[in-house]
């Protein structure tokens, strides 16, 4: 067996760990699944209690990786993730203390309930692969990646991420309630304990860097380029959409499909790839017009909608 098919099998081990906690979310799991392939990061948004925190778990626990959590407050501090320095009399010089943002998996939970400045401290890391503390810029170790949760805004007491700043999470997803069959199986699995506890790692470190630089080399056609900026091109003059997804979203959806290829154990990209994962890589980049917005229209109808209506291109024999 090579080393890439047994790379395969622990992906689907690591897929079917996160269902023994998780009914039902084999796609949720699946597409964080991507994000950490591609060395993107995820942005979970939905109601409280359908599972957001359990599947960040499930995905930690099922990784040989430094697990870390940040709960985000009102009062929380830019310090509290980042790391501080503290003075050390007896050796009369500041010693760094690092923060949780120091791990290589990060839940961050509830990112919209802390200040602006504070979730600047996270998503430096997040884009840059470092922090600057005291003036000085630490690297962080690999691999690193961001698993943020939020409630919906309409909720009170929350911050929501401006623009610029969900434009760094590579996928945006929503869990959804379970089914009622779903829903009386998790009550039958949780009546002692919970299935998480028994997890165990299924990959290590070293292999998911492994399998992270594999996904670079999965080929992307001609054809499946131009069907990309297709679609991105077309969010920039939609009636429907005042700010468009930049060059930063169509990458993110290159890298994205080269991941979901991977883990479907193929080394190219089809254009169904693209075409499924671009409501999860686009819609939280663009921004509605008030029109839109007023009609009911959502983020992600609309970019339903410019995917339906993109052909494919086709290659041109030569």
């Amino acid at each position: 067996m090579s080393e890439t098919s047994v790379y395969y099998k622990k992906i689907e081990q690591v897929l079917d760990n996160i269902e023994q906690v998780i009914l039902g979310k084999r796609d949720a799991a699946t597409l964080s699944l991507v994000a950490l392939l591609a060395q993107g990061h995820v942005l979970l948004e939905d109601v409280p209690g359908v599972g957001k925190t359990m599947l960040v778990r499930a995905l930690a626990k099922s990784l040989s990786c430094d697990f870390r959590r940040i709960q985000f407050t009102p009062d929380l501090l830019p310090s509290d993730v980042t790391g501080v320095s503290i003075y050390n009399p007896q050796k009369l010089e500041f010693e760094f203390h690092e923060g949780p943002v120091f791990g290589n998996i990060v839940l961050a939970d509830e990112i919209n309930r802390t200040s602006p400045k504070t979730q600047a401290s996270l998503l430096e890391g997040m884009e840059e692969g470092g922090v600057t503390v005291d003036g000085k810029t630490l690297p962080l170790e690999k691999p690193f990646f961001v698993m943020a949760t939020q409630n919906p805004i309409e909720y009170e007491g929350t911050y929501p991420l401006p623009e610029a700043q969900l434009d760094r999470f590579i996928l945006k997803l929503k869990m959804g309630y379970p089914s009622y069959q779903e829903e009386l199986e998790m009550l039958n699995r949780t009546s002692r304990d919970h299935p998480i506890e028994h997890l165990s790692a299924v990959m290590t470190k070293d292999e998911l860097i492994k399998i992270q630089e594999e996904v670079k080399n999965i080929h992307v056609s001609d054809t499946v380029q131009r069907y990309i900026v297709n679609l991105v091109t077309v969010t920039r003059t939609d009636k429907e959409i005042s700010l468009g997804v930049s060059p930063r979203g169509a990458i993110a959806l290159m890298k994205a499909a080269k991941a979901y290829a991977y883990i479907h154990q193929r080394d190219y990209v089809l254009p169904d790839d693209v075409k499924f994962l671009a409501p999860f890589v686009l819609s939280h980049r663009i921004i509605l017009t008030p029109e839109a917005t007023f009609e009911g229209l959502s983020n992600e109808q609309v970019i339903k909608q410019i995917i339906n209506q993109t052909f494919i291109p086709v290659r041109k024999e030569s």
